[in-house]
């Protein structure tokens, strides 16, 4: 037995024996990530089915060391590939370097037939609640774990800064540490899994840095962000992933500050690995080496654009559709351009991804666990989740939750739909086709059914909707008298799925149609409930007035439908809360954490006199949510004390749910500093907690916290110290305290 063979070695020992007994060939191969669609039968992503003479090619006479992708087909399916593909590189390959599989398991095993599929990323952030990321990292690699998918690329742990950007909903929204406190624990679940033994999955922070913030809120478009805030809110959540483990990084597709993130030293090397002290596996997306080429322009062709991806860190190439990385890799080496020395430091870290994960020991999937696969237990946790993410934003004169109703008409392009409630990453790309869905799955209109057994649900097509605008036409007078037979009209609206740029749009309003089916709906006397199943937050300024109840159901997954009926029905007391600023006009939205000088207005009588506005540009701001129930917040105090020479503050306060049933309060703990030498935000969310309530229950909540958490960094990442004026704010109660 060779010492990279064996097992009682360190990961560490074992990678520096296999790296010292390959040939540049075979390194140059483990840095390379093609498609499947190089090595199936069909070139289509949805095609798992092996073709051997393809994938012996590229494994044994370009050693590739990975590949990814694909779309949702069984578990057995998947067996069979994964087992074929894992066997060539184990055991013909001279080294028996396993390979590592990819793919894009987003919220769930998205990518598996049968999985159990959580609600997207925005979702989880609307809970405020860590313990549902847990639960879709650990289900996730539950399920794809023994299929032989070993790495996942997720979580996202991008800001939801712009909501114009099509990946919004990947996000946990806009707050840091929201971010930082979700993320963790999605790569704590996924990658601290026992119940997967003997296999191991790796999590992949995306996408490094600053992808989500375009100016012009297209995808892969250019971000300017001042280092200082990089430091201050981008960073943040990644640090605190690596902190706890992250093993693989993905990079942003996009530049920042003029440099493509792809060909950045600054970002890479200098930011991720010197100061963040990231020392796991830097992945490109996919095919962003060619970009810097074909897209970005800052090289004249593929070999230059090589040369700078790799100078400025990167690890592995998702190439994904050529073997031109492997070519020009040679061609840099030969040059002299690139040193095999260079090429050992990425290769050292693929291979110590590999040993850690236990792939030389256990490279091949099994057939004989597939029984966990979309679990009761499972989908229970993910109903769960749905329910909790679930926004009221309005509920007029108590319209809901819905008493009895003895007809109901739903109307909207979300009411029969599956896939609408899942969007983009799941089955497919785009989101799969209809068809492709779980026939048990519910869409609105079957759940809505099964939780008024003894309703009426009567679904009107769009088709109907045509032709009634305008007011006061003898049809539109007998459609709306028709109307008022119904005990509730339910509007089902959004956004049909999308991801990255085939979600690019250049108008946030709800498309025209759905507008002017909300307008005709509200003249109704019956009330309008507005559910809104999308991705990022849509305006509905125009549209709101004519609603009498607002949820924001995101994309719940496939419980959303059972999770928005029992909401809708009570069953369920909503406890949601926006992760997000929720934009009230097109052209003007900033996040809650905006600068003091975002908003101001004038005297148009007084020359230059600019004054401090307290108009808000948001329709509803972060951590709006309302409840079936009513919380009273009461006695905030604040407490200092010496420990060790150091003050520690704990603040308390007593919140009480004044309602007649129980419910859940999220408790938001803000600090706002009143002046900085870096101009700082009008206030930082600083702690939060999930708190269920008993009618009638008071509980008290403490946060402790010393003024060193509330440092903050400078242009070049060193820490502020915190002195002056400060307000600590929760509910609606505040306190001020000095530094």
């Amino acid at each position: 037995m060779l010492p990279y063979q064996n097992p009682a070695l360190p990961a560490q020992a074992r990678t520096e024996d296999l790296l010292k007994r390959m040939t540049l060939s075979e390194k140059i191969g483990q840095m390379t990530q093609l498609d499947v669609t190089l090595i199936n039968t069909t070139g289509e992503q949805r095609d798992i089915v092996l073709n051997e003479k393809k994938a012996r090619n590229l494994i044994l006479n370009h050693h590739i060391g990975s590949f990814l992708n694909g779309e949702a087909v069984e578990a057995d399916v998947w067996f069979g590939f994964m087992d074929r593909l894992t066997r060539i590189a184990a055991e013909e390959s001279r080294l028996g370097i396993p390979i590592i599989y990819g793919i894009d398991h987003i919220h769930g095993a998205t990518y598996l037939s049968g999985s159990t599929v959580f609600p997207q990323g925005i979702n989880l952030g609307a809970t405020f609640e860590p313990e549902h990321a847990r639960n879709t990292g650990r289900i996730t690699a539950l399920e794809c774990a023994d299929i032989g998918h070993h790495w996942c690329f997720s979580p996202v742990l991008d800001l939801g800064l712009n909501p114009q950007w099509p990946r919004f909903y990947e996000t946990y929204g806009e707050d840091p540490l929201l971010a930082s406190k979700l993320g963790t624990a999605f790569v704590g679940g996924m990658q601290e899994n026992d119940e997967i033994a003997p296999y191991k999955v790796s999590a992949t922070g995306k996408h490094f840095l600053g992808y989500s913030d375009p100016r012009s809120g297209w995808d892969r478009t250019p971000a300017l962000i001042p280092m200082q805030q990089i430091h201050e809110f981008h960073r943040i959540s990644f640090q605190h992933a690596i902190d706890a483990g992250l093993r693989t990084i993905m990079l942003n597709s996009g530049e920042v500050n003029g440099v493509p993130v792809h060909a950045s030293h600054e970002i890479i090397t200098g930011l991720l690995r010197e100061e963040m002290g990231f020392d796991g596996v830097v992945v490109t997306d996919w095919d962003d080496v060619r970009k810097l080429m074909n897209f970005h322009f800052t090289a004249e062709n593929f070999t230059e654009a090589t040369y700078q991806s790799v100078m400025a860190g990167i690890d592995m190439c998702m190439t994904p559709l050529t073997l031109d990385f492997n070519k020009s890799m040679h061609e840099l080496v030969e040059s002299g351009r690139i040193t095999e020395a260079r090429i050992d430091e990425s290769v050292r870290r693929i291979l110590k991804l590999k040993f850690d994960l236990g792939l030389f020991e256990n490279p091949f999937p099994r057939n004989d666990r597939f029984e966990r696969i979309g679990r009761a237990d499972s989908r229970a946790k993910a109903l769960k989740a749905a329910q909790e993410s679930i926004v009221l934003l309005k509920n007029e004169h108590d319209t809901l939750p819905l008493q009895s109703p003895k007809r109901i008409a739903l109307f909207g392009p979300s009411a029969k739909s599956k896939r609408n409630l899942c969007g983009g990453w799941t089955i497919a790309w785009q989101g799969g086709e209809e068809e492709r869905f779980p026939e048990k799955m519910h869409t609105i209109e079957t759940a809505l059914q099964k939780e008024f057994p003894d309703a009426e649900i009567v679904v009107f097509s769009d088709d109907v909707l045509a032709g009634l605008e305008q007011a006061s036409s003898p049809k539109q007078k007998a459609f709306l008298k028709q109307l008022s037979a119904f005990d509730a009209l339910i509007y089902a609206g959004g956004e049909e799925p999308y991801c990255e740029y085939v979600g690019n749009i250049s108008d946030m309003r709800l498309p025209a149609f759905q507008r002017n089916a909300i307008a005709l709906l509200g003249r109704a006397e019956t009330p309008l409930i507005l559910v809104l199943i999308q991705g990022r937050p849509r305006l509905i300024t125009e549209s709101i007035e004519s609603t009498s109840a607002v949820l924001h159901a995101g994309l719940p997954g496939f419980e959303g439908a059972k999770a928005i009926a029992t909401v809708l029905s009570g069953t369920v007391n909503p406890s949601g809360r926006l992760p997000f600023s929720y934009p009230k006009w097109p052209n003007h939205h900033l996040p809650y954490h905006h600068k003091q000088s975002n908003i101001y207005f004038f005297d148009p009588n007084v020359a230059n006199q600019i004054q401090q506005g307290t108009k808000a540009t948001a329709l509803f701001p972060f951590g709006s949510g309302l409840s079936y129930c009513a919380f009273s917040y009461s006695g905030l105090s604040l407490k200092a004390e010496n420990i060790n020479g150091e003050t520690r503050y704990t603040a308390r306060v007593e919140v009480t749910n004044t309602g007649n049933r129980s419910g859940c309060e999220t408790v938001l703990w803000f600090v706002s500093q009143a002046f900085g030498r870096i101009s700082r935000p009008v206030k930082q969310l600083r702690h939060f907690e999930k708190v269920p309530l008993q009618a009638g229950e008071t509980r008290e909540c403490t946060f402790s916290f010393t003024p060193a958490d509330f440092s903050y960094p400078d242009e070049i990442g060193q820490p502020v110290k915190p002195k002056g004026a400060f307000t600590l704010l929760t509910g609606r109660l505040e306190t001020g305290f000095r530094v």
